[in-house]
């Protein structure tokens, strides 16, 4: 066996047992991934989070995550669907899948529902809550949300500066 070949074997096996990875996004530049850069890393698109994640924890082993708001939110995506997420959300990520969701629900007619699994065909996301399921173009989210105005904000801006309203309508922080 070469050293070329024994020096990959114990890399893979320091790997394999590293403790779970524990970081926080406002470390002072010391953490090597934020949360979204992890999302990338199992194949998902940033904008499946919200701008905020404060810190996040991942364990390698079995795919187990936290990450972690400074308070919960909620806003609304091509204007019927109304998205909550609490300042906690936890559950299982493995490539191009995201299960056992709590903390990330998605409010239809007047109910609430959690959104407890998100999957990656190709170029959609598949978002289930329960046995129901929705597919969205997976370019719905190449970038962030903002908590309180979701991907508008920018032309909510513009209008508040032009005299429009003065609020964000419908929409609120939790």
């Amino acid at each position: 066996m070469s050293t070329t070949q024994r020096i990959c074997i114990f890399i893979s096996l320091f790997l394999a047992t590293a403790p779970p990875l524990i970081a926080t996004a406002d470390d002072g530049g010391n953490t090597p991934l934020t949360a979204y850069d992890v999302l990338q890393a199992y194949d998902f698109p940033v904008g499946i989070l919200p701008v905020g994640v404060t810190h996040y924890e991942i364990n390698r082993a079995n795919g187990k995550f936290s990450a972690y708001f400074n308070s919960s939110c909620s806003f609304s995506i091509e204007g019927s669907y109304q998205l909550r997420y609490k300042s906690k959300i936890s559950g299982y990520i493995s490539k191009d899948k995201l299960t056992s969701l709590s903390g990330v629900s998605v409010k239809v007619l007047f109910l609430w529902l959690n959104i407890d699994e998100v999957k990656r065909n190709g170029d959609k996301l598949e978002f289930s809550v329960g046995i129901l399921s929705a597919e969205f173009g997976i370019n719905n989210f190449y970038e962030s949300p903002q908590c309180g105005c979701g991907f508008n904000c920018k032309s909510i801006e513009e209008n508040r500066q032009r005299g429009g309203y003065s609020s964000i309508p419908f929409i609120s922080s939790i």
